[in-house]
């Protein structure tokens, strides 16, 4: 590692991936965006669109949704494969050198946040499993599962994070996984059918909620892997197979879990999804798989950030700098209370729905970026101008259209603004 934290060459995080270690297919890009896909976060938020909206609508919204931000989040995984960039190259290429390290920064705050509920939430699952078979009654119970899953984060971090992806998640937690979502959904479609499924097929919404805003928030939760998805992408070997590998694996997650978020919300009306899974016939062996998948969530936010970290301070390796995010998400989620995830999922689209659309903008369609990477100046200013701009669009158009959503109009905007005034650069 040189000395010099400011040489590209000799920063992981902005040099290409050497051709030796793209060996990402498409089936590892599906099985990791498929097993990234599933969580219980994820059904939370699917439970959430109950019960505002009706069955139909929700279910309009998840599909509609998982295609388009799934199909968001490979496209991108496309340009850090076909570039062999992390996330911060492409942002380097685009925004300039300099202004680049505030998105970076940014995208460093959410996977720390995003982290930290991942523990927070595999802590209480592990807590409700526990109580459920008659033990960890005592308050300690929750600071040592915080710490045990925080300590598992820090022990995979260690290691290979393609040898984890090709030999962990692909043959060991995805068809495990697979087969919990199985069971929870033949458990929730037996009981929606006691109840009478007409009825619950057919059940109005309650107001509060259209179809667009509730489209907003599906598209929230693979919007907020955007920032990642290139440092894995980036070890493929083609960026065809990237693209359908992640948006297949992807789409396929969001909407079986978000769907069985809201089976669940409309059999077992509960606040507390963990509670209401583990009273399902067979849900504490589900929920326990589902519970040890949600650890590569965990991984995924805790090794971008660790990239993202490395591309600002190179002087600290990838590895270093994962035990020190994963030291601090468990810190935090020992101190921090996390309720209201919501609002945190859509604070997070309006700065990363504008910063990809203008990152598309720019790069799609055979841009030559790492020649707009080795000529990048300081500050691009148009680029900078038209995210910033999206920003304020992304939370003007709730107040001017309430019912026309906002992630779709503002990508829409920010695209084409920043493809009409993407420089002319020879790809030679």
């Amino acid at each position: 590692m040189s000395s010099s934290p400011a040489a590209p060459s000799h920063n992981e995080a902005l040099a290409p991936v050497s051709p030796d270690r793209r060996v990402f297919q498409w089936h590892d890009h599906a099985s990791l965006w498929f097993s990234l896909g599933v969580g219980l976060l994820v059904m939370q938020v699917g439970a959430y669109l109950m019960p505002a909206l009706g069955t139909k609508e929700a279910l309009i919204a998840i599909v509609a949704g998982s295609i388009v931000g799934a199909g968001l989040l490979g496209w991108v995984a496309k340009l850090g494969c076909d570039s062999g960039l992390a996330s911060a190259g492409l942002m380097h290429a685009v925004y300039g050198r300099t202004f680049a390290s505030l998105p970076i920064i940014l995208n460093i705050v959410q996977l720390v946040g995003w982290g930290t509920f991942e523990l927070v939430v595999m802590r209480d699952a592990t807590v409700a499993i526990g109580q459920q078979s008659g033990s960890m009654a005592g308050a300690h119970w929750q600071v040592a599962a915080t710490l045990l899953w925080g300590g598992v984060v820090m022990l995979l971090i260690s290691g290979s994070m393609v040898q984890l992806v090709r030999k962990v998640i692909a043959r060991v937690a995805l068809p495990l996984v697979v087969l919990s979502l199985l069971w929870l959904s033949w458990q929730f479609l037996s009981l929606a059918q006691a109840q009478g499924f007409d009825a619950l097929w057919n059940r109005q919404g309650a107001g509060g909620m259209g179809v667009f805003p509730a489209l907003d928030l599906v598209i929230a939760m693979p919007i907020s892997w955007l920032p990642l998805v290139a440092d894995y992408a980036r070890h493929g070997r083609n960026g065809g197979s990237a693209l359908r590998g992640t948006w297949l694996g992807y789409a396929l997650a969001n909407m079986w879990c978000y769907t069985l978020g809201v089976l669940v919300a409309l059999t077992l009306p509960s606040k507390d999804l963990v509670q209401a899974l583990l009273l399902a016939q067979g849900g504490l062996i589900a929920l326990s798989l589902i519970l040890i998948d949600e650890v590569d969530n965990a991984y995924g936010d805790t090794y971008s950030g660790a990239v993202s970290a490395h591309s600002l301070m190179p002087r600290w390796s990838v590895r270093a700098w994962g035990l020190v995010v994963a030291a601090v998400c468990t810190g935090l989620a020992l101190a921090l209370p996390m309720h209201s995830l919501e609002p945190f999922l859509l604070l997070l689209s309006s700065v990363f729905v504008p910063l990809f659309g203008v990152i598309l903008g720019r790069l799609a369609f055979g841009a030559p970026t790492q020649a707009l990477l080795n000529g990048a100046r300081g500050v691009h200013a148009v680029p900078v101008a038209i995210w910033i701009g999206g920003i304020a669009c992304f939370h003007l158009l709730p107040r001017l259209l309430p019912q026309a959503g906002s992630s779709l109009p503002t990508l829409a905007l920010c695209f084409a603004l920043a493809f009409l005034t993407r420089p002319q650069i020879a790809t030679k």
